[in-house]
């Protein structure tokens, strides 16, 4: 961008310094190494806490008093049996026969699928409506994520091994975000120990001394980091540093179906390696807020909200047939989620 540009846009970068804004590319202000350097991504991530964990306090009635401790100290939750098992079975029934357009990414060795359940889909799915709309789902994302919000929800399909190719991006330890953030699978299958379970740094919401050193490093430079993901905020460690960050070792989940695991990515994590073919597929859920609001406030957990999903996707097919770029996420046709990838 020229430099006339950037200093016109000069306000608009400096107002994003109160909002989720991550990009340290994108935004001169954010990736500025000399600010980084005298702390100003560290200290948006220390308000940004502070203000999450007054949030949570204000939700915590929708978990019991051992879910909250174990939240608190890990960043993480397996609950196994989330739902009654006739609920259960009636869900999954749905969800597996459930034959709409999806959505399919290929990185690396793994294919991605998702089918969006949104106030569309779940009108003809009434099992799945009930369990994702109800009381006891939607409280363990407000206090996860930190606030009152419907999370948006998607059926994804993880093949992994479907072709000799390096691990995908997902599969590289990282952050998501600066800020408390929360993502959830409810499984609808059995996710082996071999298998690409979902794998977390415990505690590593709640960063070290040294934790905040390494990124505050990282921060300097990383507007220009040769690594994609971290120049857009979502900072990649490699596990030889994050062995000297002072954490429990790493917990990778082998979980039976109707578990869920529930997390604030915002803690170091990634998707596990698979040993081979594998597949597994989840009720999907993540959940955004603005960091620094004080409040918990957010909008009721009505389903209708989903359709900014596919608006969000609309763009992003457009920007890439105006850029005329390749790859990425596309619409693929019907599928049902268990159906093979082709060839």
């Amino acid at each position: 961008m020229p430099g006339w540009a950037q200093w016109l846009l000069a306000p608009i970068h400096a107002l994003a310094l109160a909002s989720g804004a991550k990009s340290f590319e994108a935004n001169p202000v954010l990736g500025s190494a000399t600010l980084n350097r005298y702390g100003l991504h560290i200290a948006r991530k220390r308000l940004a806490l502070r203000l999450g964990a007054r949030r949570r306090a204000s939700l915590a009635d929708a978990l019991t008093p051992e879910e909250r401790a174990a939240f608190d100290r890990d960043g993480f939750l397996v609950i196994p049996n989330l739902l009654p098992p006739a609920d259960f079975e009636a869900l999954r029934a749905e969800i597996l026969g459930h034959r709409t357009a999806a959505r399919e990414f290929a990185d690396g060795s793994t294919l991605t699928r998702l089918i969006p359940l949104d106030a569309r889909a779940l009108r003809d799915l009434p099992a799945a409506r009930a369990a994702l709309l109800g009381a006891r789902y939607q409280g363990l994302h407000a206090y996860a994520g930190s606030f009152r919000s419907a999370p948006h929800l998607f059926i994804q399909t993880v093949f992994s091994g479907v072709r000799d190719a390096p691990v995908d991006v997902q599969s590289h330890w990282h952050s998501d975000t600066f800020h408390p953030t929360v993502k959830s699978w409810l499984f609808l299958t059995d996710v082996g120990e071999d298998e690409a379970g979902f794998t977390y740094v415990p505690g590593s919401h709640r960063p070290t001394r040294r934790h905040l050193a390494w990124e505050r490093r990282i921060s300097v430079g990383a507007a220009t980091s040769p690594d994609r993901m971290t120049r857009e905020g979502s900072l990649r460690i490699e596990e030889v540093v994050l062995a000297r960050l002072g954490y429990p070792p790493p917990r990778k989940l082998a979980v039976a179906p109707n578990t869920l695991v529930i997390a604030d990515t915002s803690g170091l994590h990634r998707r596990g390696h698979a040993t081979g073919a594998a597949c597994r597929i989840a009720i999907w859920a993540y959940g955004r807020g603005s960091p620094f609001w004080p409040w918990p406030g957010g909008l009721p957990p009505l389903p209708g909200r989903g359709h900014a999903v596919r608006a969000f996707w609309a763009l992003q097919d457009m920007a890439r047939r105006l850029t005329r770029r390749r790859g990425g996420w596309r619409w693929v046709g019907e599928r049902t989620p268990a159906m093979p990838p082709p060839g």
